[in-house]
């Protein structure tokens, strides 16, 4: 079977191709999915920008130096050689920027699977689950789009809040958000509206971006790069999702000391990152920056909360955030992996307005 795939380089991530791949025939016990929808946003950058350092080019095998970008989507059985899954059973999980995935389901259950394929198995297993629609407590049918686009950016946000709140944020009064318009950022300073309202929230957008940030009503105040002077000094924490070098060097230099902790999390600013990427030590003064892994995170806050009362919470933050969130985003659809490439390539650029929410259907 003839499927397709986008490959990245990973050395030049501006170096893209729409290929045609032999998929061979299907693996006993496995399952063959057609990719129906996902999302192209931020948080797939930050997948091809850290790939190589957290394994996500390895979830997805592509020829040498190249990578396929993981995304978050549904997708339909077309082909099953497991008793477990008849054709036209539907998913929701990680997929690739690709039109069809072959899966080796293990653990089912009514509602979920892992993909026990060999080469997904060093890597972090919260990537490896899917949900089976038919019995998902998570699912909406009217509300696809928004799960692909907000769901796994919100939940970086929800346990960035649950973490910093833990840690009484380091003592920190105010939490400073860089790329304030990003969604992951946007689901922080809901989590931290709702559950740690005594720290005030200021973003951090470029001069295009301000009017887009402050309709949100999810900040106390918003402001741009070239503002970052007039901040007021008092014990703060900056947490990152821009990963633009200079920017994070301003904050620390006009705070120094005053900067409890620095939080690396994502790089929507890929051309600005600096030499060595979003993880070099350059001698900053104030908290050292530090990087917020979530699958880590993830497995931990489940470890302590348990799956029931930790699913609880989680969906308590989500529909308060889905509320706040509506109407701030457009979602707009575009058919074939061509436009994924593309879209890939504008958000890379930083040319994708935030307003818009971009769903691609292969």
């Amino acid at each position: 079977m003839t499927i397709q795939q986008v490959h990245v380089r990973k050395d030049d991530l501006t170096q893209t191709a729409l290929v045609d791949v032999d998929n061979g025939p299907l693996a006993q016990g496995a399952v063959r999915l057609a990719v129906e929808n996902f999302s192209v946003t931020s948080n797939n950058i930050t997948y091809a920008v850290v790939g190589d350092g957290f394994g996500y080019w390895n979830f997805f095998p592509a020829p040498e130096g190249h990578g396929i970008v993981p995304m978050w989507g549904h997708a339909k059985v077309v082909e099953s050689n497991s008793p477990d899954f008849a054709v036209g059973e539907r998913v929701y999980g990680y997929l690739p920027m690709a039109s069809h995935l072959d899966v080796v389901p293990g653990n089912v259950s009514a509602g979920s699977f892992v993909d026990t394929t060999d080469y997904r198995q060093p890597m972090s297993s919260i990537y490896n689950q899917y949900s089976r629609l038919a019995a998902d407590p998570e699912h909406d049918g009217g509300k696809e789009a928004e799960r692909m686009i907000f769901g796994p950016l919100f939940k970086t946000g929800f346990l960035i809040e649950y973490f910093m709140r833990n840690e009484s944020w380091f003592g920190g009064e105010q939490v400073i958000l860089t790329s304030a318009s990003s969604k992951t950022a946007m689901g922080l300073a809901s989590v931290a509206k709702l559950l740690s309202p005594n720290v005030k929230r200021v973003g951090l957008t470029s001069a295009s971006n301000v009017e887009f940030v402050e309709s949100t009503g999810l900040y106390d105040k918003v402001l741009t790069y070239g503002e970052v002077g007039t901040l007021s000094i008092s014990p703060s924490v900056v947490v990152d999702f821009a990963g633009n070098a200079d920017v994070l060097a301003k904050v620390h230099e006009h705070y120094g000391d005053m900067l409890k902790y620095s939080c690396l999390v994502g790089a929507t600013h890929i051309e600005d990152r600096g030499e060595g990427g979003m993880t070099a030590d350059r001698g900053l003064p104030g908290a050292k920056p530090t990087l917020f892994f979530a699958p880590d995170h993830a497995v931990a806050f489940f470890k302590e909360l348990g799956p029931a009362e930790g699913g609880k919470r989680l969906a308590q933050a989500w529909h308060q955030f889905l509320t706040e969130a509506d109407g701030t985003v457009a979602i707009e659809k575009h058919s074939g992996l061509e436009a994924a490439r593309t879209t890939f390539l504008e958000m890379l650029s930083g040319n994708v307005d935030p307003a818009k929410g971009i769903v691609i259907e292969p």
